[in-house]
Parts: C-alpha cells; sequence; structure tokens
C-alpha cells in the first residue's frame, strides 16, 4: 500500500538548520527588548537551534548584568 499513512516513502525529512551566530544573537537582541516580527519568529524557530539561543541568551544577560554593575559603580 502506497498510499497509507505510515508508508516511509511519504515521511518528511526535516531540513537542516542554516543558522548563523549573527543571527542568533540578532534574535535574541531583538527578543530582550520585545520588538519582534511574526515572520522573523517564524524564520527563526526554524532556523536557530536551541542551544544558540540558550548560549547567547546567558552570554547577553551576563554582558547586561555586568554593564549595570559597571555604569553603577562609575556614577557612585
Amino acid at each position: 500500500m502506497t498510499g497509507s499513512r505510515h508508508d516511509p516513502a511519504r515521511v518528511p525529512t526535516q531540513a537542516p538548520r542554516a543558522g548563523s551566530w549573527w543571527r542568533t544573537v540578532r534574535a535574541v537582541a531583538w527578543s530582550l527588548l520585545g520588538i519582534r516580527k511574526g515572520s522573523e519568529y517564524q524564520q527563526d524557530t526554524e532556523r536557530i537551534g536551541p542551544l544558540h539561543i540558550i548560549v547567547v541568551g546567558l552570554v547577553a544577560i551576563v554582558l547586561i548584568v555586568g554593564g549595570l554593575i559597571t555604569l553603577v559603580n562609575w556614577v557612585v
């Protein structure tokens, strides 16, 4: 039966992710600001791996906190 639901020839294959680190940084930066287009979000979810988002997000948070600490020490 070639038309069955479990036909291995009809199983869609997942396209490889072609995201870059720069695209991940941009996606995380726009997400932290809260400014995102729906179409950009869809493209990012298809192209960027979850591990990249986690790593870039943690680095961004550390940089923001470090920047704030530096700013407060400079002002006071």
